[in-house]
């Protein structure tokens, strides 16, 4: 999954930013899997294992189309060899949503399983396992192949000077291929060595249309309504900072090799900081920790806006001298991000999983889990078309003459055939208004006016009394509470 967040960073300079915006649809089936949750849920082979039913067959077909991409994905990315070649957009986009769909399935079953293999007493400690293993899984796809893919840095680090390369150690089929063989050697460990344990509670869960059913009660209990509302827009306010800024970033310059260089600190930070915010969100009120993080969040937001233009002097050919301001403001704000970042995410997971009902374990997780990465994936993705909109750019001749009007009246230089244009006219591209500039203005006022609105009834959720998230709660009352 850590792919999807570096493919676009492969792909940058390549593609428009609306291509950009289709690709990260990949991740989509994780905001509409409640649609498949109650099957996982209800259509399993008892003596196999109402999990492992699922996990096993996901995790082999994952494996298998891991082995098949692999086979493809150059030619994809346009990295093969063929003259001409272009990124099929289209086609990594069917591949990894194809991807997804199959992770999405399996986190329906891992989420059931966690909520009944964990005690009662450490069921607040599933958020800080299920974060620890997100980071790891992050930086080998993203952060790890960013590295091992860039020639650069493995000439500089990695390899002998007397013996340099213009390819990577890695390349994506290659990545690709090792994970592969990884998941199909874990899903057999799963298979014949991993028994699952029968928990009284699901004995309830009697088929298919029984779970729909308890579903739709689920859905109808005032507080989830509430709950699904705040999860919703609370992160529109980051959607520009987070879709975006790495993007920017490359386009002022930096190098994908130095973005790399970040990787022990975001590994250190992602591993360190859920295991001390789990123990805070562990308790009745996790919530708390959500809050704290949001305005840092906030924060985060104006100090990447003032980091853009010392990218931009750091890596243009006339000032250098802004090297020590730049890399400050950039690893601050990384620091910052990740701290906010796992605040709120790990106080999140640990709520979804002290209010969730075990009868229905697996889709009552789904459910939240689902609004949640919808609220974090349609801003994003609105974000990234956005930006391409909103930006105002020309080609300017060496006499300074603004000469769009030449080549087109909706001239933009994202766009190979009006970029090429402008330069056979011995012009040059230059933005006028730069799009993440107006979201980052939106973002911020949002940010504010929905701390201002909503904190004091976010926190109001965590103090219901837990059987009042429970379907029994609707059942036994007989309407809506």
């Amino acid at each position: 999954m850590g792919l999807s967040g570096s493919i676009p960073i492969l792909l940058h300079n390549k593609v428009s930013y609306s291509q950009q915006a289709l690709f990260s649809l990949v991740s989509l089936p994780f905001s509409l899997k409640l649609l498949w949750a109650p099957f996982v849920d209800s259509i399993y082979i008892s003596s196999f294992g109402r999990r492992k039913s699922w996990l096993v067959p996901v995790q082999m077909l994952s494996g298998i189309l891991m082995l098949y991409g692999a086979t493809k994905i150059e030619k994809w990315m346009g990295e093969d060899n063929s003259p001409n070649l272009t990124p099929n957009v289209p086609a990594l986009t069917t591949y990894f949503l194809t991807l997804y769909l199959l992770m999405a399935t399996q986190d329906i079953a891992v989420d059931g399983w966690a909520l009944t293999m964990l005690s009662k007493e450490n069921i607040g400690y599933a958020s800080t396992c299920n974060t620890l293993g997100q980071t790891l899984g992050f930086f080998m796809a993203h952060i790890g192949l960013l590295a091992l893919n860039d020639p650069l840095l493995c000439n500089k680090y990695l390899r002998n000077e007397n013996f340099p390369s213009d390819r990577g150690i890695i390349s994506l089929s290659t990545f690709l291929v090792f994970w592969a063989i990884v998941f199909l050697v874990l899903t057999m460990y799963i298979w014949f060595f991993r028994i699952e344990e029968h928990d009284e509670s699901e004995t309830e869960i009697h088929g298919i249309f029984q779970t729909y059913r308890h579903l739709g009660h689920c859905m109808r209990l005032t507080n989830v309504q509430k709950l699904c509302g705040l999860l919703l827009t609370c992160r529109i306010a980051f959607s520009v900072t987070d879709s975006a800024t790495s993007l920017k970033l490359i386009e002022f310059g930096m190098p994908k090799e130095e973005l790399a260089l970040l990787s022990p600190i975001l590994v250190g930070l992602g591993l360190l900081i859920p295991i001390l915010v789990g123990r805070l969100t562990s308790g009745p009120k996790p919530l708390r920790m959500f809050i704290i993080g949001y305005p840092i969040r906030i924060v985060v937001i104006l100090v990447y806006a003032c980091l853009l233009p010392l990218a931009q002097k750091r890596y243009s050919n006339s000032e250098k001298d802004d090297s020590n301001r730049f890399y400050t403001a950039l690893i601050g704000g990384v620091i910052l991000h990740e701290i906010a970042s796992n605040f709120m995410y790990v106080s999140s997971m640990s709520f979804f999983a002290r209010i969730s009902d075990p009868a229905i374990g697996g889709t009552y997780m789904t459910l939240l889990n689902t609004v949640s990465n919808l609220g974090i994936k349609w801003p994003n993705s609105m974000s990234l078309y956005f930006i391409e909109r909103l930006t105002i750019t020309n080609c300017i001749s060496l006499k300074g003459e603004n000469i769009s009007d030449k080549i087109s009246n909706n001239f933009n230089c994202r766009e190979d055939n009006f970029l090429e244009e402008c330069i056979s006219l011995g012009g040059h591209c230059e933005i006028i208004r730069d799009g993440y500039y107006v979201l980052v203005k939106f973002c911020i006022v949002i940010g504010i006016v929905w701390l201002a609105l909503f904190w004091r009834k976010m926190l109001n959720l965590q103090d219901k009394k837990i059987h009042e998230w429970h379907i029994s709660y609707f059942t036994e009352s007989g309407k809506k509470i």
